[in-house]
This record gives structure tokens, C-alpha cells and sequence, in this order.
């Protein structure tokens, strides 16, 4: 099938490979590969921001009764993703790894606790509550969607002369 670069690779490594370092890619902001991986990782990329752009503001405010422990009843207004947002975000899922948030150094335990307490896939509420916003901002000031990713060259690796390059998020 012509459109896309095999690296090599069968189809279920390949597919971990981009799908790894996708993940770093989206959550670190840059990765350090070769020329052809990058592009790869570039253009699936690419595919993930466009949706979340396309799809972070469809929520839906809902009440919901809440019973406690003594039996007494509450409503409570609870945001929920839209139908849209909810099909982006099982799309993302399918084509990322799932990261686990790490306490940052001299953090509490508490603190880390309150600090993740309703976040159960941090990389998915990074592309929509970070991602999302800013390249749908940029894209209204300068008027083009796309362009999220930059891949630079950096010349051969020592050992095998692959040509390396460093994809970044812009």
C-alpha cells in the first residue's frame, strides 16, 4: 500500500513503535529519532491535534442526584463530553499509550493525591484542556490549521549514519 513509510518493520511493531513515541511526542512537547520515524510520528500527530481542535469545546452540563452516606439526596452539576468529543476522545485512546501522572520532586503525597484526585488519563485531559485551546487559538490569529509539528534535522548518528531528526510540537 503506497502513502506511507513501512520503516522496515512488521505491521504490529511498527504500529507500537509510531504509537510510543506519539505518546512521548504529546507528552514531553519533543522526541529524538530518526528522519523517517519522525515523519511518521508527525503525520498521526498531526491527525490527533486536528481532532482535538476540531472537538474540545463539546460539552454537555448535566444534574445528576447524588446520594450520601446518611441517605440524603443532592443534585449536582456535572460536565460531561458531548457526543462528538466523546468519539474524539476513544479515537485518541486507540492510538495512544496510556501515561500515568508522576509525582514531581519535594511533592507531598497529599498534594500529589489532590493534585490527580479526578484525572484518570492525564494524557487525554492534556491534549484536550492544553492542546486543544492553544493550536484552535493559534489557528484563528493566524488563520491555518495544521503546521502543529516541526521535524529538524540533525545530521548522522554516530555508528550506522541514520539521519536524525528532533520532532517538537510548535
Amino acid at each position: 500500500m503506497a502513502g506511507y513509510n513501512k520503516l522496515g518493520k512488521r505491521a504490529s511493531i511498527r504500529d507500537s513503535i509510531l504509537c510510543r513515541q506519539v505518546t512521548d511526542l504529546l507528552w514531553y512537547g519533543k522526541v529524538e529519532t530518526t528522519f523517517a520515524r519522525a515523519k511518521a510520528v508527525q503525520r498521526v500527530a498531526e491527525k490527533i491535534i486536528t481532532l482535538a481542535v476540531n472537538t474540545y469545546q463539546d460539552t454537555i452540563k448535566v444534574t445528576k442526584t447524588v446520594t450520601d452516606e446518611k441517605g440524603v439526596q443532592t443534585k449536582k452539576e456535572v460536565i460531561n463530553d458531548g457526543p462528538t468529543k466523546l468519539n474524539a476522545r476513544r479515537k485518541i485512546m486507540a492510538q495512544v499509550y496510556d501515561i500515568q501522572e508522576q509525582r514531581m520532586p519535594k511533592e507531598s503525597k497529599t498534594a500529589f493525591v489532590a493534585r490527580t484526585e479526578n484525572i484518570y488519563h492525564p494524557l487525554i485531559e492534556k491534549i484536550f484542556n492544553i492542546y486543544g485551546p492553544r493550536y484552535a487559538n493559534r489557528k484563528e490569529e493566524l488563520g491555518q490549521g495544521g503546521g502543529y509539528t516541526r521535524v529538524l534535522k540533525m545530521g548522522p548518528r554516530r555508528g550506522d549514519a541514520a539521519e536524525m531528526a528532533i520532532i517538537q510540537l510548535v
